[in-house]
């Protein structure tokens, strides 16, 4: 078992090194079009997020789909950092590194994407049909149907 001490010991010493390191994993990724900004730490949790003046102008369903883009961007930075970070510890090509790997969803969302439709290209929002809509459908505009 002597043989194996300094294999151990190098191994603890990655291991805590790593531990470290994780603690200050986190990544930001902003929208194409700079509407939004989105920052995860390691686990990709969403820690902040900011919006820029092209906000104002986007649909709630937009800047929320934006959200979501964002933010699995952010994601996939702060897993590819969580990798490159475990695989000195665990072993590039080990099965441990395979099912790390495994444990990390593919972004379904490409970097670039945006909608090239300006916010009023044939997106006019149809009037309440009741009260329970105004949140879904903008603000009130004093009409009762």
């Amino acid at each position: 078992m002597n043989a194996l001490s300094p294999e151990i010991a190098e191994i603890r010493q990655r291991a805590a090194e790593a531990q470290e390191q994780l603690k200050h994993v986190s990544a930001t990724a902003t929208s194409p079009d700079g509407a939004v900004t989105a920052t995860v730490n390691t686990a990709g949790a969403l820690q902040e997020l900011t919006f820029g003046p092209r906000a104002d102008e986007m649909p709630r369903t937009a800047l929320a789909a934006a959200v979501l883009a964002t933010a699995r961007r952010a994601q996939a930075q702060a897993a590819q950092q969580l990798t490159a970070i475990m695989a000195p510890v665990i072993g590039e090509h080990s099965d441990a590194m395979k099912f790390l790997e495994e444990q990390i969803p593919e972004p379904d969302v490409p970097a670039e994407e945006s909608d090239p439709r300006p916010p009023s290209a044939g997106r006019g929002r149809p009037a309440p049909a009741n009260d329970d809509d105004y949140f879904d459908n903008g603000p009130l505009t004093g009409r009762r149907d």
